[in-house]
């Protein structure tokens, strides 16, 4: 038993030791993380579920739990899973021209059928003679050799900390739909206060928020915020009218500044009457929802 044992050991030793004499184990692997990266930009559904393992475990950026399982993968990537058999067809998840990029890449075997990747990954954008980086994650894949041909069983994944950290002193380029996201949580906000939505306003205005009004000269917290909304509606205000007509919009990692002009129309007891001027809107993204953190609106004059 004991010699066993020991061959047993230098067995894996042996392994462990000669893991830079597999280059064609370590080219597979880097084959197939990179058809994984390019099946991401191309929206590759059915290339992204065969890549990896029916009992894949590990973590992805911004899921809460420890990922068990394909099929909690796939939702875990924001992917409808299992697929419906009417469901549209896949499309890609990034802009045209988007490329990836893979660097500092190391693999080490711990024996002749398990193999730990680890490396940075980029997805990448050029923009005329400018390559901007869209994202760039810091991954540490675990590949099983099933049937012959290596696949990932399971990974850590997370945005890379530095580059993370230097984005948020940089203006974010946002898509359309993320744009219309704002603008909609925006609205939703000044119409939950025009109509004292108390669960809306409670969602959309955190514990912090400073207030800033035109015309007032303190500045107001939550708790005035939601007095003042509710103030409106006793006396028997309305909203009639709601426009935004220029609204410019910066983004900082999840801190969102809106500068607009706003023009609305209210009626309190059948007489009606007009107001108008600039605000400043602070917002952060809380997971998936954005909050009104701040503003201050004075009247343009």
């Amino acid at each position: 038993m004991r010699t066993l044992l020991i061959s047993a050991l230098l067995f894996a030793i042996a392994f462990t030791a000669n893991a830079q004499e597999r280059p064609a184990d370590t080219a597979a692997i880097r084959a197939h993380i990179e058809s994984i990266f390019q099946a991401f930009i191309d929206g590759d559904e059915d290339k992204i579920f065969a890549t990896h393992s029916e009992d894949w475990r590990g973590f992805l950026e911004g899921y809460p739990t420890p990922i068990k399982g394909i099929d909690e993968y796939m939702r875990a990537n924001g992917i409808n899973w299992p697929r419906a058999a009417n469901a549209a067809k896949s499309r890609s998840y990034f802009g045209p021209g988007t490329t990836y990029k893979i660097d500092d890449f190391d693999v080490h075997f711990y024996g002749p059928e398990l193999a730990v990747a680890s490396f940075f990954g980029e997805f990448q954008r050029k923009e005329g003679d400018t390559t901007i980086t869209l994202n760039r994650l810091r991954i540490m894949d675990v590949y099983g050799k099933r049937k012959g041909n290596w696949i990932q069983v399971g990974s850590y994944t997370a945005v890379d900390p530095g580059w993370r950290a230097a984005q948020t002193s940089k203006p974010t380029l946002i898509s359309p739909q993320v744009r219309q996201r704002i603008l909609a949580a925006r609205e939703a906000v000044w119409k939950a206060w025009f109509t004292n939505d108390r669960a809306a306003l409670e969602k959309l205005i955190p514990d912090e928020t400073i207030a800033m009004d035109n015309g007032s000269e303190g500045w107001g917290d939550r708790t005035a915020v939601l007095a003042a909304a509710k103030r409106f509606v006793d006396s028997g205000g309305k909203l009639v009218r709601l426009e935004f007509p220029k609204t410019e919009i910066q983004v900082y990692g999840n801190t969102i500044i809106i500068y607009t002009t706003y023009v609305y129309e209210t009626e309190v007891n059948g007489n009606r009457s007009t107001a108008s001027g600039r605000a400043t809107e602070m917002f952060v993204r809380r997971g998936n929802d954005f909050l009104n953190v701040g503003w201050h609106m004075d009247s343009g004059k």
